[in-house]
């Protein structure tokens, strides 16, 4: 299991997009439109085969049969940094060994682009959404090789929960990342990366 890529909800996705572009002083791409949960996304590609998505509920999508997923029913406020999504080649092997609360799998299309994502029920991930999403990709070129290079890299993503410990003795056997730290307090998460304009961070 790998870190894949990392989530900033917002109210709109151009708010999203905009928020990392101030942050990070660099452009996003185009995204696209995602059935089942109805949201839509811009993505900027980052170094190490990893991306930042922009998300956001899409308005002009009906209203999906389920609660969405990143929690983005309850989402409100200014865009901010709510989740991150990690890659593995044994969706079901890892979720039987992981958390039930983490989802079942669902199998999502974009293009020539196919995968399933591990999904709650309710949307919403353990420990309070700082527990990884689980994604497969079973077809297509990832993401991350059709975006430009903007020169940008993640050096470290901290993970703060009151349950930190546990967080940690639950990812540990499937997950090494000297970038990934988990610290206990006060929920919350921050990203910081080298960018052209020097160290800069987006906080959640």
């Amino acid at each position: 299991m790998q870190l894949d890529h990392i989530a900033i909800s917002g109210e709109t996705r151009d708010a999203a997009q905009l928020y990392i572009e101030e942050a990070l002083g660099v452009p996003l791409q185009a995204g696209g439109e995602h059935a089942v949960f109805h949201t839509h996304n811009a993505l900027l590609g980052l170094e190490d085969g990893l991306y930042l998505e922009a998300i956001a509920i899409n308005p002009e999508a009906p209203t999906p049969d389920r609660p969405r997923w990143f929690d983005l029913d309850r989402f409100s406020g200014a865009p901010r940094l709510t989740n991150w999504i990690c890659a593995t080649d044994q969706l079901s092997t890892d979720l039987a060994a992981l958390d039930a609360r983490m989802g079942d799998p669902v199998s999502l299309q974009r293009g020539a682009l196919e995968w399933r994502m591990a999904v709650p029920e309710d949307g919403i991930l353990p420990f309070d959404n700082c527990a990884p999403a689980l994604i497969q990709w079973d077809r297509g070129d990832h993401p991350s090789r059709n975006l430009t290079a903007r020169g940008v890299r993640l050096t470290r993503l901290t993970l703060m929960h009151p349950k930190a410990d546990e967080l940690q003795t639950l990812m540990s056997p499937v997950l090494a990342d000297d970038r990934i730290r988990m610290e206990t307090g006060p929920k919350g998460m921050s990203a910081e990366f080298i960018t052209p304009h020097g160290v800069r961070r987006i906080e959640g």
